[in-house]
């Protein structure tokens, strides 16, 4: 049995995959993320005076997770994929 290459000769084009700055995505996210937990503070710590710190984080932690997920991480890909990936910016 013999294989027979559709593209022979062909070189296969090469991929340039951005390498993503661990650094400027951490800077973003801090920066999306703080007001989001402070509010987030300022609107539990009222209805939770009398709760010991395990159970506000009990109730935060996942709020905040869930936000993370599926709005802040999703809304800096979309539209600060390019500064995280190290890319020019877009036009618009």
């Amino acid at each position: 049995m013999t294989t027979v290459s559709l593209n022979a000769g062909a070189a296969a084009p090469a991929a340039v995959r951005p390498n993503p700055s661990k650094l400027r995505l951490a800077l973003v996210m801090v920066l999306a993320v703080y007001p989001l937990i402070t509010a987030l503070l300022y609107v539990v710590m009222p209805l939770t005076e009398n709760w010991t710190t395990w159970q506000r984080t009990l109730v935060i932690a996942p709020i905040m997770v869930s936000s993370i997920v599926f709005v802040v991480a999703p809304a800096i890909q979309k539209h600060l994929g390019w500064f995280v990936a190290r890319l020019p910016r877009p036009a618009r």
